[in-house]
C-alpha cells in the first residue's frame, strides 16, 4: 500500500475512533424515572435551599394538590419544564425563574414587561409604565386594568390562580399574577381593557416586551447626555456584561470637569454580576467601603448556626471621580440594578425615584441532577449595611431637595 493510501486510511480510522469515543462520552438520555426524579427534587431543593421559607405557613413550601399530581405525571423534558414553571410561580417570587421556556410561557417579570400594577382596593391600578415599550403612551400611571383577553381582572387573576391549585391568594400573590398576566405570553400580542379617569373603557391590542425588544435589536450597554453641566450616564440592561465595565469607564472618563453626574439606573431589570457594580461603584471611593450585607438562611437552616457577611467595594487605579452625584431608579430598576442603588446610598450620594423591583435577595443557578434543567431562586437575603432588607429600600421622591435639580437637568427624550 502506498504511502499515502496508508496515512488516508489510519486518518479514517483515527475519525472514526474519535466519533466512536465521542458516542460513548455522551451523557445517556435521561429516561422518564430520571425525569421524575428531577420533579421530585424540586421541593426539597426550595426547602433546603430558598432564602424566604418565612413567606409561606410553617416556614415550609408545599405543591398544592394539582401541582403535585402533575409531578407525578413528568415523563419527559417538557412536561418537567412545565412542572418547574408551575411549582416557581408558587413561590410568587419575580426574582425565582427557570433557565428554559416554552415558547408559551409567561414573560419574565420585570425584565420582559412594561406595566407595574399594584392593587388599591377592588382596584388594580398602573402605577409605572415603562419607557420605549409598547404600552409607553398609550397607558399612563393611574390608569385602571379592567380586564385582560376579555377576562375581568379579579377573573383573570382568580383563574391563574386557581390553576395552579390556589383558591385564596393574598394581595402580594395576586399583585404578582396581575404584573404576569398584563405581560402576557411569549408569543402573542396582549389585550388589555383599561379606564383612564373617567373616561370609557379603552381595549388595547399590545405587541409583548420580547417582540418590542427584538424590533429594538442590540441596544449599547450604556449611553450618556449632557445639559447644564450635568452629565446623565444611562446604564441599560446590561450590569452582566463584561463589556459594561469599558464603556462605562469610557462614559465616566469623558465627563467634562465640573460636570455633575447622573447615574441612570431605570433601565436595568435583568440583574447582573457584583464584578460590574463593584466597577462601577469603584469609581466613587478612595478606600474599601461596605456596600451591601448578605446572610445565609441555608448555612442557619443547615448548622444553627447564624452567617452574615458585608461585602466590600475598592477604588480603581487611575478611575476616580470626586464630584457631585446622584442616582435614579425605578420599577424596572432591578436585582443587581437595586444593589448598585444599595450600593450607592452606602457611599452617601442620594438615590432617587420611585420604588424599585423590589426582587428578593440574591439568586443562584440550580441545575437538576438527570435533566440538566436550572432552577433560579434566591439563596442568600441582602440587606443595606442599616439592616434594611434590600427590597425594602426606598429611595428618595424626586421632589427631595437633594434629587430634583440633578433629575430635571437631562430629560429621558435628550438620551444618546
Amino acid at each position: 500500500m502506498c504511502d499515502r493510501c496508508r496515512g488516508l486510511c489510519c486518518g479514517v480510522a483515527v475519525l472514526l475512533l474519535m466519533l466512536g469515543m465521542s458516542t460513548f462520552a455522551q451523557p445517556p438520555a435521561t429516561d422518564r424515572a430520571g425525569y421524575r426524579a428531577d420533579a421530585e427534587a424540586f421541593v426539597e431543593l426550595v426547602n433546603r435551599r430558598y432564602a424566604y421559607l418565612d413567606r409561606f405557613p410553617g416556614g415550609r413550601f408545599v405543591l398544592t394538590p394539582p401541582i403535585a399530581t402533575e409531578a407525578d405525571a413528568v415523563h419527559d423534558r417538557d412536561s418537567l419544564l412545565r412542572f418547574l414553571e408551575h411549582g416557581i410561580a408558587l413561590l410568587f417570587d419575580h426574582h425565582a425563574i427557570t433557565g428554559a421556556a416554552q415558547d408559551d410561557s409567561w414573560a419574565l417579570v420585570p425584565s420582559y414587561c412594561d406595566l407595574w400594577v399594584l392593587q388599591d382596593g377592588a382596584e388594580y391600578v398602573v402605577s409605572d409604565v415603562r419607557e420605549g415599550m409598547p404600552a409607553a403612551g398609550r397607558v399612563v400611571p393611574g390608569d385602571r386594568v379592567l380586564a385582560v383577553d376579555g377576562l375581568a381582572i379579579e377573573a383573570a387573576i382568580a383563574a391563574w390562580w386557581g390553576d395552579l391549585g390556589v383558591s385564596e391568594p393574598g394581595q402580594e400573590a395576586r399583585e404578582f399574577a396581575a404584573r404576569v398576566l398584563l405581560a402576557g405570553r411569549r408569543d402573542r400580542k396582549r389585550l388589555l381593557t383599561i379606564r383612564h379617569g373617567a373616561s370609557a373603557p379603552v381595549t388595547l391590542a399590545l405587541p409583548n416586551v420580547y417582540e418590542a425588544r427584538r424590533a429594538l435589536g442590540p441596544q449599547t450597554a450604556v449611553s450618556t447626555a449632557r445639559a447644564a453641566q450635568v452629565t446623565r450616564i444611562v446604564l441599560h440592561d446590561s450590569l452582566g456584561e463584561a463589556t459594561t465595565v469599558a464603556a462605562f469607564d469610557a462614559a465616566m472618563a469623558a465627563v467634562p470637569m465640573g460636570d455633575r453626574v447622573v447615574i441612570d439606573l431605570t433601565d436595568t431589570p435583568g440583574g447582573g454580576t457584583s464584578t460590574v457594580a463593584r466597577a462601577i461603584l469603584g469609581w466613587f471611593v478612595t478606600q474599601p467601603q461596605p456596600y451591601q450585607m448578605h446572610a445565609s438562611p441555608e448555612e442557619l437552616r443547615q448548622t444553627g448556626v447564624a452567617r452574615q457577611w458585608a461585602e466590600y467595594v475598592g477604588p480603581r487605579a487611575s478611575k476616580h471621580f470626586a464630584g457631585p452625584v446622584s442616582v435614579r431608579v425605578g420599577r424596572w430598576t432591578g436585582s443587581m440594578g437595586e444593589g448598585l442603588a444599595v450600593g450607592f446610598a452606602a457611599l452617601g450620594m442620594p438615590v432617587c425615584g420611585t420604588p424599585m423591583a423590589g426582587l428578593l435577595g440574591a439568586i443562584e443557578d440550580n441545575r437538576l441532577e438527570h435533566s440538566g434543567l436550572v432552577v433560579k431562586f434566591a439563596t442568600e437575603r441582602l440587606s443595606t449595611m442599616a439592616g434594611t432588607p434590600r427590597e425594602l429600600f426606598r429611595p428618595r421622591p424626586p421632589g427631595d431637595e437633594a434629587c430634583r435639580s440633578l433629575l430635571d437637568a437631562v430629560p429621558p427624550s435628550r438620551r444618546q
